[in-house]
């Protein structure tokens, strides 16, 4: 099954210091491999328009739901997430994470997760700006995110 993630609304290419928030430059945004911090896949600058990630993952279906397995899907069966990765890249090319996203597989309706499952494919829609104008993160959950397949 594909997983894929359509993004909107990004936060900029910088983001100003805040209480407990250093404030950061040269933001990118990608998605982190399973148990690989430093493997992101498709780095997206952070005032980039739109980013799309498309990820090949196995569904398998079990007595609770749909459960999903792949190597960017993280987490435990009735855990599963999918971190994208917000980092500044210094001069040196190197990312430095500073903040992360989970998009929570249990935000998954289980008629949405059976439809996906038959279709081979389900969307993730969301935007990557929170409510201060900074990089989304911690858990992501309807309303943050809409699940269609």
């Amino acid at each position: 099954m594909q997983l894929v993630i359509e993004a909107t609304d990004l936060p900029g290419s910088s983001c100003p210091p805040g209480s407990n928030f250093p404030g950061y430059d040269n933001i990118h945004v990608a998605v982190q491999r399973r148990g690989a911090l430093g493997d992101l896949l498709d780095l997206h600058p952070g005032d980039a328009t739109t980013a799309r990630w498309v990820l090949e993952c196995k569904a398998t279906p079990t007595p609770t739901g749909l459960d999903i397995t792949g190597p960017y899907v993280q987490g435990r069966p009735g855990g599963r997430f999918v971190y994208l990765s917000w980092g500044s890249i210094g001069r040196d090319g190197e990312f430095d994470m500073f903040r992360r996203a989970k998009l929570m597989w249990d935000g998954v309706d289980r008629a949405t997760a059976d439809a996906a499952a038959a279709a081979g494919r389900i969307t993730a829609r969301l935007g990557l700006t929170d409510a201060r104008g900074n990089p989304l993160c911690a858990a992501v959950r309807p309303p943050l995110i809409e699940w269609s397949a």
